[in-house]
């Protein structure tokens, strides 16, 4: 990267109106010649912006920014390249995302695997190296992808790896493989109650397939031996250089429990987190799970919260409205059933009850909810709680949200919009599943899921999160979704009303994630004051087509005004 010093134009600067400053006199480092989306209100583009004391210094023209320099001011020429706000991926499990890649999983996703058979081939090859007992885990299928156009059973398991206790994770995370030999050790057999909202799936005869839904997962789980703390720290560091690699300078991870939260703090005590983290708890799935979480919460001691807070909970209130037909929904399935809550209690009236205490209790206790609701009938009755809660115990600008929110009903957004309730959308799933939704829930559900269009109008704080690693995390895929709503299979367009523009679709990436995390004061766009967080990409990302984003490479990610990752 070519680089130089540039000497100041003299002692007193008299600043051309147009350019935007901060308080401080003297530029650490300029960027200058490219094209710099500042996604501030007036959505100004520049060629130039100015760095000092980590935070952005000035906006403006080459000229302009270069007379904030001196002998000291490093510059860095963009050749024309694209700089935007830091991305602020505000929904990604990182801890659990490290595990699934290599070491610790192995990786069954399209289109490493296109088949059961394929799938049952690499577990085999997987356990071949393994003690005989030894846990093997993997990640990523997707029943769709598979060639043999059937359910997977426990037995596809069983041929490769029948010493090996086998538990694959689907893509979504809201599915699990296994064969027959975790079935035994989490003592899962016909008679088995799930708890509620999961599901075992049963052949014919009514033995277990080894397909799990949702928290019928969790019987197996629970008999997995965990992570190591070593092997969990390990994992957040892989996890942490991806994603600074490919330009993520924040993120929000959702549902943390002590042991992941423990790890976060001790990186950032030591600097060495290297990211920004906003964390909501784990606070199960009843109000026993809140107050529990409300005794052992604590303070951060000695942590900066720019660069890790905790602002609240994370709770469940559905499933997903794929084939695993788990979410909560007003009107059924094509092929019927209309989903479940995942809430503690005896029927639907009783989960709602539980619910609405749970956020109650939360919202109480200061503290931001994000709670997993994708079927309309679970969204109505999450924005409901919200609602009675902020009546009973008012309080400003709580910023609670929905997490997912796939089929909001329209006039559920208006609600939202009155009371400052925000939406986080996953344009990247859109751009995965888009292609089979419609044999769920039929043809409108499907082009309407995730309305990124209707939500700006009514005026929700949109966020896109890329729920990594239920994706690849590639924010770039997921913009070019927002503008192109094509799915990955057939690329056929999914909902053209949705769409929305380039500025639009960043700030979901940026501002909109700030504004989730209570930040959208010091971080999310690039003005005077507001922390150096920021991309340069290696093309034109205004002039592209949104279909070649994804071949957009990073050269440099800055967090707080220093490189955190430089090609």
């Amino acid at each position: 990267m070519h680089r130089r010093h540039f000497l100041a134009a003299g002692a007193a600067l008299a600043l051309p109106r147009r350019l935007s400053v901060s308080r401080f006199d003297r530029a650490d480092l300029i960027l200058h010649a490219g094209v710099v989306h500042t996604l501030d209100p007036a959505n100004r583009l520049t060629s130039a912006i100015a760095i000092a004391g980590g935070n952005v210094l000035a906006v403006g023209t080459d000229r302009e920014v270069r007379a904030l320099a001196d002998s000291r001011t490093e510059a860095i020429d963009l050749r024309g390249r694209t700089v935007i706000p830091g991305i602020n991926d505000s929904h990604l499990h990182a801890g659990w995302w490290g595990l699934t890649r290599p070491p610790f999983s192995v990786d069954v996703g399209y289109p490493a695997v296109k088949s059961i058979a394929d799938v049952a081939r690499v577990v085999g090859e997987a356990a071949a190296s393994r003690r005989p007992g030894e846990w093997i885990q993997g990640r990523g299928w997707d029943q769709p992808y598979f060639a043999e156009g059937r359910a997977p059973t426990r037995e596809d398991l069983d041929r490769t790896t029948p010493d090996h206790p086998v538990m694959l994770t689907e893509f979504s995370g809201h599915a699990t493989w296994v064969n027959s030999r975790a079935l035994a050790l989490a003592g899962i057999t016909r008679e088995t109650v799930p708890p509620q909202g999961g599901i075992i799936v049963k052949d014919e005869r009514g033995e277990p397939t080894g397909v799990l839904f949702e928290g019928a997962a969790g019987l197996v789980r629970r008999v997995v031996p965990p992570a190591s703390a070593a092997d969990r720290d390990q994992a957040l560091g892989i996890a942490i250089g991806w994603m600074l690699e490919h330009g993520i300078t924040s993120y929000t991870e959702p549902g943390v429990d002590p042991g992941a939260l423990a790890i976060l703090a001790e990186r950032a005590r030591a600097g060495r987190l290297g990211i920004r983290a906003t964390v909501l708890l784990g606070a199960g799935r009843s109000v026993a799970g809140v107050r529990e979480t409300l005794e052992r919460r604590q303070e951060l001691a000695g942590v900066d919260p720019r660069w890790l807070r905790v602002t609240g909970v994370k709770f469940y209130a559905d499933g997903i409205p794929t084939n695993n037909k788990t979410a909560w929904l007003h009107e059924p399935y094509l092929d019927g059933g209309t989903g479940a809550m995942v809430i503690a209690g005896g029927d639907d009236a009783e989960r709602v009850r539980e619910l609405h205490e749970m956020i109650r209790l939360a919202h109480q206790a200061g503290l931001q909810i994000g709670t997993h609701a994708t079927g309309d009938r679970a969204i109505d009755a999450v924005v409901d709680g919200y609602l009675a809660a902020m009546a009973a115990h008012p309080r400003p600008d709580p910023r609670h949200y929905l997490i997912h929110a796939d089929l909001v009903p329209r006039a559920t957004l208006a609600r939202m919009a009155r009371h400052g309730i925000g939406a986080n959308f996953n344009a990247a799933i859109k751009y995965l599943i888009a292609d089979g939704q419609r044999a769920s829930i039929g043809p409108e559900r499907a082009a309407y899921e995730w309305p990124y269009r209707t939500a700006l109008d009514a005026g929700v704080r949109v966020a896109t999160g890329s729920d990594a690693p239920v994706t690849d995390g590639d924010w770039r895929q997921g913009l070019a979704t927002c503008l192109l709503r094509k799915g990955k299979q057939s690329g056929t367009v999914s909902g053209p009303a949705q769409r929305i523009g380039l500025a639009d679709a960043l700030r979901t990436f940026t501002a909109a994630g700030a504004w989730q995390d209570h930040a959208d004061g010091w971080k999310g766009t690039l003005e005077p004051d507001r922390t150096a967080d920021l991309v340069v990409l290696d093309g034109p990302l205004a002039k592209l087509p949104p279909e070649e984003f994804v071949q957009l490479k990073v050269t440099h990610t800055m967090v707080n005004g220093r490189i955190g990752y430089r090609a």
